[in-house]
């Protein structure tokens, strides 16, 4: 059974109501404010609270860094793409995230602690070359990742082709990419594609995107840990359905800007 641990990580999954917490464990040597509501919250979703040690507590969480909770997660039902393809409410555009092969957990965990916050409509994971979603992950994400809906597809190439055929534009960031991602119209319905850890987007999946993006860089280093450039990305998409929601955008197709000297990658 898949664990969590942490106070915001635990609190998270509670709020989020999703059914999957099959029971809470506290330490029995720390007692306070955050802990009780934790259990409080526990108990009015009818879930079960046992008090255990705080050793045996490691022991579950495999680390120290547990504050003294640990949940015990059922088994956890991903959505399909075509559960993420629902036509949104009319006037509102879809913004996706996918995700080509991100098998470092604290990066994935990051990643979807950004989609979250951004308001990303769903994110899209390979079943094979990726992170699973563990208590690492789950952690890195400070509980986001029990409200981010989540579609794992078997072959990610097909789900992107899937996507374009119901007119969604398939934008990836690549170092060599081309026009910067501020010079990019996000208020259309898209899905932001970042590749690999060091390696980048395989090369089928870059050929599969309509645009590649880069993030332009000032210094030495040539490019951004993936999960920093995913979120520079995701809050520029933000920024621009919130500008457009004040000024409804007028064109019906990507627009672009006038090209600016520089590199960025994922």
């Amino acid at each position: 059974m898949e664990v969590l641990y942490g106070l915001h990580p635990v609190e998270e999954a509670l709020r989020a109501g999703t059914g999957r917490l099959d029971r809470i464990s506290v330490a029995r040597e720390r007692r306070d404010a955050k802990l009780d509501r934790i259990s409080s919250l526990a108990r009015s979703a009818g879930v079960r609270v046992s008090l255990e040690s705080r050793d045996q507590l490691t022991r579950v969480a495999k680390t120290e860094s547990h504050q003294g909770v640990v949940a015990y997660l059922r088994e956890r039902a991903f959505l399909s793409l075509e559960d993420l393809l629902v036509p949104a409410p009319e006037g509102r555009n879809r913004f996706f995230l996918a995700l080509d092969g991100i098998e470092d957990p604290h990066n994935l965990g990051a990643l979807l602690r950004t989609a979250d916050g951004a308001g990303v409509d769903g994110v899209i994971l390979p079943e094979r070359r990726s992170a699973p979603i563990t208590a690492t992950v789950a952690k890195t994400s400070a509980g986001a990742s029990e409200h981010v809906r989540i579609a794992r597809v078997t072959n990610i190439v097909r789900s992107l082709e899937q996507m374009k055929k119901s007119n969604i534009w398939v934008v990836g960031l690549d170092e060599r990419g081309t026009p910067d991602y501020t010079d990019f119209d996000f208020t259309i319905d898209c899905v932001l594609v970042l590749g690999r850890e060091g390696a980048g987007l395989h090369d089928l999946v870059k050929k599969t995107c309509d645009h590649l993006l880069r993030i332009p860089m000032a210094g030495q280093v040539s490019s951004l840990n993936v999960s920093v450039a995913g979120a520079v990305v995701m809050y520029e998409a933000m920024r621009q359905h919130r500008a457009a929601s004040v000024q409804p955008k007028t064109a019906s197709t990507p627009a672009v800007a006038k090209k600016r000297k520089g590199l960025g990658s994922i």
